[in-house]
């Protein structure tokens, strides 16, 4: 059962659960577990099946596609008042997931079991148009790292990550490398570029970031 606190947070931040009859919203609350996962869990896997809808209330979860060499390409981030759509897809089809997703931070997340998500998508407009919006948007940011991986070069692509990060960015050069789908060797090396351009100053797991315009318009070229 989920305490007051938990429900007030959830409602806040997925208000469209407000919207519910009240004695659906019991029957929802009812059925929900509260799920803690320290940062560097895997909260799913490729070829695991869906356990349910999670809804997130704090921290942060990486979506990502692992190669067998052990590189990885981020797909999405999801934040509180978000949710995934690969789960989406999964508990819509009744698929399995095709990539894997790790906590970032400590998060705290409310889990609805997968026959009450089905219900609130056949029975509710709210929810329904919160998970198909939710859909749209994820897949317009899909077709801009498809387009970004496809026709732009890494270097462009590590200006552009880094001109739309707030300066400081505290960061190490493979967590930066894991959000590109590059490798640290690479990553490093364009940074050090960078830092001869005087468009960054590299530090000990930082980076500031000293002439975004200048990162913004290499982007673009």
């Amino acid at each position: 059962m989920l305490t007051k606190n938990t429900q007030d947070q959830l409602l806040h931040r997925y208000p469209m659960l407000g919207e519910l009859p009240a004695s659906q919203l019991e029957d929802v609350l009812g059925s929900a577990a509260v799920v803690n996962l320290p940062a560097d869990s895997v909260i799913f896997d490729e070829d695991q099946a869906c356990r349910g809808f999670p809804l997130l209330l704090s921290g942060s979860v990486r979506v990502i596609k692992a190669s067998p060499n052990g590189r990885e390409l981020q797909l999405y981030r999801v934040r509180p008042g978000e949710s995934c759509i690969l789960t989406s897809s999964c508990l819509l089809g009744g698929d399995r997931y095709h990539a894997r997703g790790i906590v970032e931070q400590d998060a705290e997340l409310v889990l609805l079991p997968a026959a009450a998500f089905r219900t609130l998508i056949s029975s509710n407009e709210p929810f329904r148009n919160y998970v198909f919006d939710l859909f749209s948007g994820r897949i317009t940011d899909l077709m801009q790292l498809v387009t970004a991986v496809a026709f732009q070069k890494m270097d462009q692509r590590l200006a552009a990550l880094l001109a739309g990060k707030a300066s400081p960015i505290r960061a190490t050069h493979q967590a930066l490398a894991d959000e590109l789908g590059s490798v640290r060797e690479i990553v490093s090396r364009l940074l050090k570029n960078f830092a001869e351009q005087g468009w960054v100053k590299l530090g000990r797991e930082q980076i500031e970031v000293l002439d975004p315009a200048a990162l913004k318009r290499y982007a673009e070229l």
